[in-house]
């Protein structure tokens, strides 16, 4: 009798008669959906992502039923459905399985918010300071470089430790690409980890700043009248010159720099009602059903395979490196600039696009008052964008061609 009523609240049901490793992983997935959650509530977390990843991930590891022969599933998305029956059921079954299937599966869904996210780019301060910019940047690709050989000596296939490599880059759209191109397989826990450590550059990097950059550098002033101007043209012209050159060098992540200095060109054009489209409703809204999807996605078995684990401390690993590599770089600029410098300009390499640029400023104004670096930081931000895009096409062509 108690079985019988409990079978009506299906999502209990399946959590007492399912396997008890699987109920376990369901019980601690909702626990940290419920954690971010209130991590995105309150801010600590970018809210913009992990209030939507964490509704999805709670619905998602609640919301198991019975399905036929006995099996238990969701209403959410089927990744895996590979056969035209499959698809053309889950098509009309699942409610995410259309956004999946159309925007997640072809990287169309990176496509979209790198469109948006070029749209809100000035790359004015990467122009006017380029060499000090992507020197940094390439600094700041130090968990992107060295995670690859440390995955691959891990255990992982070179195609999935260049995927999780593509992290130390803090770019989750390229992220998410990459892992689509080099590993599809686990592009699912690979993206939610990505997403998921980028959010922490907030509350981690800070605490880098104080341990590796001393109090008085911090507050060390640059001189922005130094920043040379450039006219919207000249802005217009690198951004096409520029995604020209890297689709032809690396036509596989043509894409991505194609959506993102597309951004960046209908910006510099002025064009209004593309400019508010793209980096309105277009860049929420791609942003919105990409960390609703990933969410979604996070189902217990995914946790359970033994590989996440891998994954969960090489991520982690890639985005300290890459935050300990440029501020590195930062101090080495601040010596041979003979102290005209500030190193929190480094934290600004790793490319989450304002973040990290946002947090060297936070950490400037914090040390001095008066101090403004956020046109240095901004530039070496966009400067990461290339150059992990850049590893990126790199990864993807060459690693992408073994077997």
């Amino acid at each position: 009798m108690l079985t019988q009523f409990l079978e009506i609240f299906q999502g209990l049901y399946t959590l007492l008669v399912g396997d008890p490793l699987t109920s376990g992983a369901r019980l601690a997935l909702i626990a940290l959906a419920f954690l971010l959650l209130y991590l995105g509530y309150r801010k600590t977390l970018e809210p913009l992502v992990i209030v939507p990843m964490g509704l999805g991930i709670l619905a998602v590891n609640a919301g198991v039923l019975l399905l036929e022969a006995g099996q238990h599933g969701t209403l959410f998305v089927a990744p895996l459905a590979n056969t035209t029956d499959q698809l053309m059921f889950n098509l009309q079954v699942d409610f995410l399985q259309p956004i999946y299937n159309f925007a997640f599966s072809n990287g169309l869904i990176a496509c979209l918010v790198f469109i948006g996210i070029g749209a809100i780019t000035d790359i004015s301060y990467f122009m006017a300071k380029p060499v000090m910019s992507l020197l940094v940047a390439v600094f700041a690709e130090l968990g992107t470089i060295a995670v690859l050989p440390i995955a691959i000596a891990m255990g992982l296939a070179p195609k999935e430790a260049a995927a999780i490599a593509l992290i130390g880059g803090a770019d989750g759209p390229m992220v998410l690409y990459g892992s689509i191109m080099l590993a599809k397989e686990l592009f699912v826990p690979i993206t939610i980890i990505a997403y998921l450590y980028l959010s922490l550059t907030y509350a981690v990097y800070p605490y880098l700043i104080k341990l590796l950059i001393p109090k008085r550098l911090q507050a060390v002033k640059m001189n922005t009248k130094d920043v040379r101007k450039t006219t919207a043209g000249q802005r217009f012209a690198f951004a096409i010159i520029i995604a020209g050159v890297l689709s032809l060098l690396f036509p596989v992540a043509a894409p991505l720099y194609a959506s993102f200095f597309l951004g960046v060109a209908i910006r510099e054009m002025n064009i209004t009602r593309y400019v508010e489209f793209v980096s309105g409703p277009l860049l929420y809204g791609a942003t919105f059903f990409l960390a609703l999807t990933l969410g979604a996605l996070l189902e217990a078995s995914t946790i359970l395979d033994p590989t996440v684990l891998k994954l969960l401390v090489l991520g982690m690993l890639a985005v300290l490196l890459s935050g300990i590599g440029g501020i590195l770089g930062g101090l080495i600029i601040y010596k041979l600039s003979k102290g005209r410098f500030n190193p929190l300009v480094g934290v600004a390499g790793v490319s989450c696009l304002p973040t990290t640029a946002k947090v060297a400023q936070y950490a400037a104004f914090k040390a001095n008052k008066t101090n403004i670096i956020l046109p240095f930081a901004m530039g070496a931000s966009v400067a990461g964008v290339i150059t992990t895009s850049i590893i990126a096409g790199i990864y993807i062509s060459a690693i992408g061609l073994i077997p």
